[in-house]
């Protein structure tokens, strides 16, 4: 280890509507010099994917594509992979991730803020540190671990404590988590139409952010039926705390301490 060089990077980064933190961790040291072209990229992947599908900017192309505007074929080929995307998201979900549902047009915003994370996190991997972890308002992606050798640990906060932690789980790839307890209604039914969750809580983890992010707004809004779908999904596993405080998993969600159900 070399006591001159940090072990920790941190970043803070506006964008998106939220603050997204980029962390870098090694215990040999990193250099700051080195790793400051990796860093400038994966904020430059951020802003990009900001500008092109922000709802609030009304000259993102999505915008102008929600207007009517522009077709498919006139705006950044990045539409084609997100909005692909979200269809094999839709179909895995059994539809209840739906963007083509929502009022004004399609809207992919649900799979985007996780996407454009992942995109983030893939340009910091060939910095040669240990472990990274990019932090999308709760939505994580993340490669290797603070030392090298232990993955992540990251809590999950009870909706009607956000300050207090339901559990904490062992971090080895990505962690989406959607609900209603820090925006309020918010997650649209894609069936009836209706601002309302099934459960109050509702988190993802598996080996992509976008895809871990759009089944957790599937679970949030569907509970038991899309829990029991992603339940039969390789590489993902999910958790949910219902309004009423009852909490239910997959059989393999990786918590970091052995948990009993109520």
């Amino acid at each position: 280890m070399n006591s001159n060089l940090p072990t920790t990077i941190h970043h803070r980064e506006e964008v998106m509507g939220t603050v997204v933190t980029l962390d870098l961790f090694d215990p040999a040291g990193l250099s700051t010099t080195v790793v400051a072209p990796y860093l400038a990229n994966a904020i430059k992947v951020l802003h990009h994917a900001d500008n092109i599908f922000s709802t609030w900017k009304p000259d993102s192309p999505l915008s102008r594509l929600r207007r009517g505007e522009v077709r498919l074929g006139e705006i950044p080929l990045e539409f084609d992979e997100v909005l692909n995307a979200c269809r094999a998201a839709r179909e895995i979900s059994g539809g209840w991730f739906d963007p083509w549902s929502l009022p004004g047009g399609v809207d992919p915003t649900g799979y985007v803020k996780g996407w454009a994370a992942q995109r983030a996190l893939d340009t910091l991997r060939a910095s040669g540190a240990a472990g990274a972890m990019v932090n999308a308002a709760g939505d994580i992606a993340s490669f290797g671990g603070p030392t090298g050798d232990q993955p992540f640990r990251v809590g999950i906060v009870k909706p009607d404590a956000p300050t207090n932690l339901a559990c904490v789980i062992e971090l080895s790839g990505t962690l989406a988590t959607s609900g209603t307890y820090e925006r309020g209604s918010h997650l649209l039914n894609p069936y009836t139409k209706v601002y309302r969750t099934e459960v109050a809580s509702a988190s993802v983890v598996g080996e992509d952010l976008g895809l871990a992010d759009a089944l957790a707004t599937a679970l949030a809004v569907g509970g038991e039926d899309v829990l029991e779908r992603i339940s039969r999904l390789t590489g993902y596993e999910a958790f949910t705390i219902g309004h009423d405080g009852a909490r239910n998993w997959t059989a393999n969600f990786p918590f970091a301490q052995v948990v009993t159900r109520p």
